[in-house]
């Protein structure tokens, strides 16, 4: 569980005031003190992120956050960072204390957290020092809809309590989807076309490439992985008919050629862009680009912040290929990391272009992605765009029929 991705983990955030116990409780539920504990109120700044084994929760990241009653100009910052803490949870975690109970700060998150549809469980913490009687915290229950568990950070008392209810809220058997598994059967071959290129990581692959190696695994296929030079020969000297070709988006003008018409092919990143729950925006996002005249401004989000060298995907292949479909210059810009426009930001810019999302939780790239169909923002990702300029899109998504006659028909 160690290697767990952070983008595959259960993101559970923790709110609550300055010295609710939010760090001790962390410490707590982890076994291990990851969080900084002080009687100094305040003490924890911007959210700190932990991947974390919780068991029997199993792999998650814990976000630990800044008090929502933080002071000053400095502190409206720290909450600030609070609140955008919510695009990416998954599970929120309400810590009040038993003396203190439910603050107007404690409500003004409750509100964000439900705005969201966001599940959520609350912690009485300090019970050890503080009696609440049990008929409060049925009406919190009532009024707020959701449970609240007892604990005490410093005696550990209620622990196993809360784990249960974190796991009956988050749901999470509910919300694990799969990469590829529902489109193949036991024993089927599946071929994964993976170019080695100077911009490949050394002797390992890409996290998308792993991931849907071990979906095929898990679902009792037979994962066949080959280089686009050897794809040709490779599919003749096959016993059995391939299931599945999926390809990396940059090789898709060959893969296309090489495959014969009669097999399914389809990319990584139409995989992941479903994974994450988006397929359909970004396919009707693919065909703005055509819409785009010299001059439009264009922003390139990439989710992680990886050394680009020189034929990198976003900086320098990209815009290339648009530049000759639209026939003049375009000005990009180009945002990594945690950094992505405001509905404001968003205005001057014509079109969206976004990474596959492999280091992005599916709450946080949906999240972009819907903040862009808001604001009637056209949003597209790389294999996409990619599919959609090779030519190869609809062919692409025949293995997503009701996406494919909705791209035919817009």
């Amino acid at each position: 569980m160690q290697n767990t991705p952070r983008s595959n983990r259960l993101h559970i955030a923790i709110f609550g005031k300055r010295n609710a116990g939010k760090s001790s409780l962390i410490n707590v539920l982890t076994n291990q003190d990851i969080a900084l504990v002080s009687d100094v109120a305040g003490t924890t700044t911007d959210p700190v992120y932990k991947a974390m084994e919780i068991l029997p929760i199993g792999p998650v990241v814990i976000i630990d956050t800044a008090g929502l009653d933080d002071e000053g100009a400095l502190g409206s910052l720290r909450i600030k960072k609070t609140i955008e803490v919510l695009n990416k949870t998954e599970l929120a975690v309400i810590v009040v204390t038993a003396d203190e109970g439910i603050t107007t700060f404690d409500e003004e998150m409750i509100a964000k957290i439900k705005e969201k549809k966001i599940p959520m469980v609350g912690v009485v913490n300090k019970v050890d020092t503080y009696e609440l009687d049990e008929n409060t915290i049925k009406t919190w229950e009532r009024k707020y809809d959701f449970p609240f568990v007892k604990v005490s950070a410093v005696n550990k008392e209620g622990i196993n309590d809360l784990k249960e209810k974190m796991i009956e809220q988050a749901n999470i058997e509910k919300h694990e989807k799969v990469i590829i598994g529902d489109l193949i059967e036991p024993n089927d071959f599946v071929v994964l076309v993976t170019p080695i290129d100077k911009a490949a990581p050394k002797g390992r692959m890409i996290l998308p490439q792993q991931q849907t190696i071990r979906d095929i695994i898990d679902h009792g296929a037979v994962a066949i992985v080959t280089r686009e030079i050897e794809l040709k020969e490779m599919l003749k000297s096959l016993g059995k008919k391939p299931k599945l070709v999926v390809t990396d988006s940059q090789a898709f003008k060959k893969v296309n050629e090489d495959t014969p018409r009669d097999l399914t092919l389809t990319s990584f990143s139409i995989l992941f862009a479903r994974y994450k729950g988006e397929l359909e925006p970004l396919v009707l996002g693919a065909k703005k680009v055509k819409n785009l005249k010299p001059g439009d401004h264009v922003l390139i989000c990439e989710g992680c912040t990886h050394h680009r060298q020189d034929g990198d995907i976003g900086r320098d292949k990209i815009p290339r290929w648009i530049e000759k479909m639209v026939g003049g210059k375009l000005n990009f810009q180009w945002t990594s990391g945690t950094k992505y426009p405001t509905p404001e930001e968003m205005e001057k810019f014509d079109l969206i272009i976004h990474c596959g999302g492999c280091m992005l939780n599916p709450k946080e790239m949906e999240f972009r992605i819907n903040q862009a169909v808001k604001n009637n923002m056209p949003i597209v990702n790389y294999g996409v765009l990619i599919g959609m300029v090779t030519g190869v899109l609809e062919r692409a998504l025949e293995p997503f029929p009701k996406v494919k006659e909705m791209f035919e028909k817009e």
